[in-house]
């Protein structure tokens, strides 16, 4: 198992244990990682991911799973997700912004 978020991308880094005496042994900060579910309800399926916690906050903030696949960059997703979002912008129906008329 792949210890990376498959939404936001991150990954473990590497740093130091510093003591007291400051001396310094490497040790890795691992992402905070859970298996959620999410549905997609233009697809009408659900997703077992492996998600951080920020990542599962940002898809709380959008509103929906698909929202957030909507508005999010393709190089933090997942090479599986890559092709769930090019499904998912095919199938949603496309919002044009009201243009404002100067007076």
């Amino acid at each position: 198992m792949s210890k990376k978020c498959e939404l936001t991308g991150k990954i473990p880094m590497k740093g130091h244990n510093v003591s007291h005496a400051n001396n310094k042994t490497k040790r890795r900060f691992l992402p905070n990682l859970k298996k959620v579910k999410f549905t997609s309800e233009l697809i009408g399926r659900s997703l077992k991911l492996t998600v951080s916690n920020s990542g599962v906050r940002s898809v709380d903030k959008k509103g929906s799973f698909d929202d957030f696949l909507k508005s999010v960059k393709n190089k933090n997703l997942s090479p599986r997700l890559k092709k769930l979002k090019k499904v998912i912008l095919i199938k949603s129906p496309f919002k044009k912004k009201p243009v404002a008329k100067s007076a």
